[in-house]
């Protein structure tokens, strides 16, 4: 198979689909790999690492979408970049899809099969493939919240970890999964008083245990969510349905009653947010101010750190994108039953349940299609 990856060209973003290491698996394999020139620079790769590793260095994106069976991303595509996939076309990137009706309806338009990373299901119920992004995201929502509080930066002036005589800053996180585990070790880590609030008993009593004692956790309803999110001093949005967009769980008169110079940090962005007043933003602006909140809702959070980000992402993704290749998307999807949750779009069908519901739209099982 001809395996291709392109330059990132949403803003800021300097994570690139396949590393040295990756080129050198597939090449190993059979299959070709054909690189932009320029595409790993971000991450600290150059031309020659991947020549070196076995992959063709072609000069434009133009070049790498029309000569690749499947192309290999980080992120969801942008209209220019749509304009170049083909029906037939294997896009494995992350995809997002449910609050993104536009890009759902071009790439049926286009027959592209769409299989996103973050819908990959294994036989546990874990989502692999978002799994590490999920821990860099969870990781920089505190080091970003943090900053924003700073009074320069239009937050509270506060230190999250206070210092001796002085209270510690209040760090609501709204959700117990990966993102959450990993805000809750940043924010302990700085020494806030933590709250976290999620539906599940035993996965509370999973934090609980794990951090002895020293996060508060609260069973998630709109009561203790209100309670909790006017009082706190940094508010991170940590809630996931896979495939689907988040519930609004943060409601904008909940908003309206924190403290002027608090912190919203909504992870759940690229899922269209948990926070009702949530509007994706790029590294370039990262912030804007509703009610005197300070809201940091960037929707590609990891691509600001791409040399931690980048090798986390391909280690995971990689098997599967061998497995694509050497079996063909069919073969590949009957062998393993967590690649084919990760379909979202095959030929002009719409096969993802989640984003169906979130769009209002039909969907084909991807059983029935193959």
């Amino acid at each position: 198979m001809k395996i291709g990856t392109v330059k990132e060209i949403k803003d800021n973003e300097y994570r690139v689909g396949l590393v040295p290491g990756g080129v050198k698996t597939l090449t190993a394999a059979g299959h070709e790999v054909v690189v932009e020139s320029g595409a790993g620079v971000g991450s600290g790769i150059s031309n020659d690492d991947y020549q070196a590793a076995g992959a063709i260095i072609l000069s434009t994106a133009d070049e790498v979408f029309a000569k690749a069976e499947m192309i290999v991303k980080v992120k969801e595509p942008v209209a220019q970049e749509v304009a170049k996939l083909r029906q037939g076309q294997i896009l494995f990137t992350y995809l997002h899809l449910a609050p993104m009706k536009e890009l759902t309806e071009s790439l049926l338009s286009r027959g592209v099969i769409g299989i996103a990373y973050e819908t990959i299901t294994a036989e546990d119920g874990t989502l692999p493939l978002l799994t590490p992004m999920s821990e860099v995201a969870g990781r920089m929502a505190i080091q970003e919240g943090a900053h924003y509080l700073e009074k320069a930066e239009g937050g509270l002036g506060m230190l999250v970890g206070g210092v001796p005589g002085v209270p510690r800053g209040e760090i609501v996180i709204i959700g117990g999964g990966v993102v959450g585990l990993n805000a809750t070790k940043m924010a302990v880590g700085l020494g806030a008083h933590v709250t976290v609030l999620d539906k599940s008993l035993p996965r509370m009593q999973y934090l609980d245990d794990i951090f002895r004692g020293r996060i508060t956790t609260l069973m998630s309803n709109p009561i203790t969510i209100r309670e909790n999110v006017v009082r706190a001093d940094m508010v991170v949005g940590a809630v996931l349905i896979p495939g689907a967009s988040a519930p609004k769980l943060v409601t904008r008169d909940m908003v309206r009653q924190m403290k002027n110079g608090a912190v919203i940090v909504d992870v759940a962005v690229d899922q269209g947010g948990c926070v009702e007043t949530t509007r994706p933003t790029t590294h370039s602006d990262p912030t804007y101010v509703v009610d005197g909140v300070v809201h940091y809702c960037v929707a590609n959070m990891p691509g600001a750190v791409p040399r931690t980000s980048t090798y986390a992402l391909t280690n995971v993704t990689l098997p599967y994108a061998l497995n694509i290749a050497n079996k063909g998307v069919v073969n590949a999807v009957r062998g393993d039953r967590s690649l084919g949750a990760g379909i979202n779009t095959y030929k002009g069908h719409l096969t993802s349940e989640a984003v169906a519901v979130s769009q209002g739209r039909e969907h084909t099982p991807i059983e029935l299609l193959l």
